[in-house]
């Protein structure tokens, strides 16, 4: 792990697309602005990992035992 030491206003270059910057501190909170390009998703750790959890329950699931589309079958001609 790199650990640099900023002041609020400074900014760390992650690549050529992402910069974080420290907004704010105060007390044991610091505010950062990240701007990165679309494609480059962002997130808390803790949604991250929701995410990554609710992908892989997904990912997981048997489709034939997941419930009819309805409208899908309502437009099948067979």
């Amino acid at each position: 792990m790199l650990i640099i030491t900023r002041r609020p206003g400074e900014k760390v270059m992650v690549g050529d697309d992402v910069v974080v910057e420290v907004i704010e501190i105060s007390g044991s909170n610091v505010r950062i602005g990240i701007t990165a390009p679309r494609s480059v998703p962002v997130y808390r750790e803790e949604i991250w990992a929701a995410v990554k959890a609710e992908n892989a329950a997904a990912a997981a699931t048997d489709v034939d035992r997941m419930p009819r589309d309805q409208s899908a079958a309502d437009d099948d001609p067979t």
